[in-house]
């Protein structure tokens, strides 16, 4: 499947803007990213969460900690798809999948809601 970096983008953006709103409210101090591949050690990765969730967050955290990243990888995105619309889905899932984390949620709950 063939598509842009500036489509997947804003299909990304597009992922991040059905996130509900009273959730959307509560995501704070993190960055989410593009990139063209996936780490080398796991390069069918479609995206990462990396920071502190807010389960495991303290009074510690807020002093001057860095923002958390969620990382969405395209080129392994498109790999697995077919159609426009396919990308469109798994970019969906991804976002949905990787913005839990920040909540806390694990892959194995994760599984169980049919976000994995």
């Amino acid at each position: 499947m063939e598509m842009t970096r500036e489509e997947f983008e804003d299909a990304v953006r597009d992922a991040l803007d059905e996130i509900p709103r009273d959730l959307a409210a509560q995501i704070d101090n993190v960055v989410v990213l593009v990139e063209d591949d996936a780490p080398a050690d796991d390069p069918e990765l479609l995206g990462l969460y990396e920071g502190t969730p807010l389960t495991e967050r303290g009074a510690w955290w807020a002093a001057g900690a860095l923002p958390d990243r969620i990382t969405i990888y395209r080129n392994p995105t498109l790999a697995i798809c077919e159609t426009r619309e396919d990308v469109v889905e798994e970019v969906v899932v991804t976002v949905v999948h990787e913005v839990a984390h920040f909540f806390g949620i694990d892959d194995e709950r994760l599984h169980e809601l049919g976000w994995a």
